[in-house]
């Protein structure tokens, strides 16, 4: 079913309230800073990560700060097979001791050769990480993500904390305002393993029949989906509907 990008659901006024607060009060301040208060002000905050090219950086923050706190990792299984190890290593290399992989019990049964991607993404995405992800936060009242202002496009907007419409959950973006070199210097300056297909020419990596190589001086999300108008997997969406809340003008 394709996505709906119509106005957003009713946003919970309390916690659209505490996302203006932690805002207001964490503009100025570190990505430690904004997990730090996170961590106090949003119980059961889980971490999602991809692994991809640049989830290292935020993983070392989070790991640094508290190595317990629930990693959960989206295992499509159409994922590169140098994501899977690089995942393995890093989770190792860093100590997370909460990592979470989460599959979909009902893929092989409503996608069983693999081929849902080429007649409708959007169902390909919502059946491998839209709903999987959804059922693993259930429990969770907030999850950290890694999303950035300069990866263009619907992420331009971000503010550290957003409330996820519909959800009653608060997602938490500490890196919103770095820039690409901050991310660079940060996993240089930390000696943090990268993501081997970032040498091969891939800036933003996702499943791997949907992610191309991306050439010097295109958009690094250019090569997701490429020669279409997707340009997000779904997971920043609820029911079908984006959530553009939590921001303070």
């Amino acid at each position: 079913m394709p996505l709906d990008h119509s106005a957003p659901q009713a946003i919970n006024p309390a916690l659209s309230t505490k996302v203006d607060q932690l805002n207001a009060q964490l503009r100025h301040h570190s990505a430690t800073d904004v997990l730090r208060a996170a961590l106090q002000a949003v119980p059961d905050l889980a971490m999602v990560s991809s692994f991809g090219a640049e989830s290292v950086a935020l993983l070392h923050l989070v790991a640094m700060i508290d190595r317990d706190v629930p990693v959960l990792f989206i295992d499509t299984e159409m994922l590169f097979a140098e994501t899977l190890v690089y995942q393995q290593e890093v989770a190792e290399r860093l100590g997370l001791r909460n990592l979470r992989i989460i599959r979909n019990p009902e893929t092989s049964q409503r996608d069983p050769k693999g081929i849902l991607h080429l007649t409708d993404q959007d169902a390909c995405c919502a059946l491998r990480k839209t709903a999987p992800l959804q059922t693993a936060l259930a429990s969770h009242s907030g999850w950290i993500t890694g999303r950035k202002r300069f990866q263009s496009g619907q992420r331009a907007t971000l503010d550290f904390f957003e409330v996820e419409a519909g959800e009653d959950r608060i997602k938490v973006n500490p890196l919103a305002y770095w820039q690409p070199g901050d991310v660079a210097e940060y996993i240089a300056e930390n000696r943090l393993p990268r993501h081997p297909l970032v040498a091969r020419g891939y800036p933003s990596i996702g499943c791997a029949p949907c992610t191309s190589p991306v050439a010097a001086g295109e958009d690094p999300r250019a090569g997701r989906w490429r020669n279409s108008e997707k340009d997000e997997c779904g997971i920043h969406f609820v029911n079908g509907k984006m959530v553009r809340t939590g921001a303070l003008s």
